[in-house]
């Protein structure tokens, strides 16, 4: 339905794809590649797909001469079949969105299709579980609720300095999004490369993102916080992510 969240789509088209795949052996390793291959395929084409029928736009088919970035553009903003071009700069921004995310080691979502995968389940099924567990906010989700936090934050006349104080007090359940991580107790790597190409993509589509000041805001106070410094909490991946995929109208 147009109501339903993008993640729910995405885990339920991923899981009715094995109907077409039945009978993928998890003794045969070729069979096995190929059928990630095509998950790694079909996923940009469901995604796409949804944003256009919940826009009441046409679907666009695949191009096979776009690489896989220019692709996923092509067929979430093209208006024809033919003659898309897209900005380097934001496809770059993209790339490295994915492969960041994607090169993470033993996340939570990734352990989820392994712990799925383990009971010999139906390939689609595993990680279509791994899709559910991404959606969670403290997850893959995390940059959908730093964007509503900097929204909510920008309604409050943008009192960064409030909310900063909210998050340190032990009576408010305020926490800031976008800052810690399980895995990296100094500032997320990641992060750091995520800003520079924010940067880039707001400066390439001459944007003007009050969220976006916002966010460096609130990251050079909390760098310089006591409270943060000694709880090590850093801004991780997903405080920039969500305002590259807004810029380039990605929901």
């Amino acid at each position: 339905t147009l109501n339903a969240h993008p993640m729910a789509t995405l885990s339920s088209m991923v899981t009715a794809l094995s109907a077409f795949s039945p009978d993928v052996s998890e003794n045969d390793d070729e069979a096995i590649n190929e059928t990630i291959i095509k998950i790694l395929a079909k996923v940009k084409t469901i995604a796409a797909y949804s944003y256009r029928k919940y826009h009441g736009l046409p679907f666009i088919y695949p191009n096979p001469n776009l690489n896989y970035v220019e692709n996923f553009l092509h067929m979430m903003f093209s208006d024809s079949q033919e003659d898309f071009h897209t900005d380097p700069v934001l496809v770059k921004a993209l790339d490295l969105l994915l492969i960041l995310h994607a090169d993470h080691e033993q996340n939570c979502s990734t352990s989820t299709v392994r712990m799925a995968g383990s009971s010999l389940s139906n390939i689609f099924g595993a990680v279509s579980s791994g899709i559910a567990a991404l959606w969670g906010p403290l997850h893959g989700g995390a940059n959908q609720a730093v964007l509503e936090m900097l929204k909510k934050i920008k309604e409050d006349n943008g009192d960064f300095k409030k909310y900063i104080q909210l998050a340190k007090s032990k009576d408010s359940t305020f926490r800031l999004m976008g800052f810690g991580h399980r895995v990296y107790k100094n500032y997320d790597p990641r992060a750091k490369l995520i800003k520079v190409a924010a940067d880039n993509v707001l400066s390439k589509l001459k944007i003007n993102d009050p969220l976006l000041d916002i966010a460096k805001e609130l990251e050079n106070a909390a760098l310089k916080d006591e409270y943060f410094i000694a709880r090590k909490l850093y801004p991780n991946v997903d405080f920039y992510s969500g305002i590259i995929y807004r810029a380039m109208g990605i929901p």
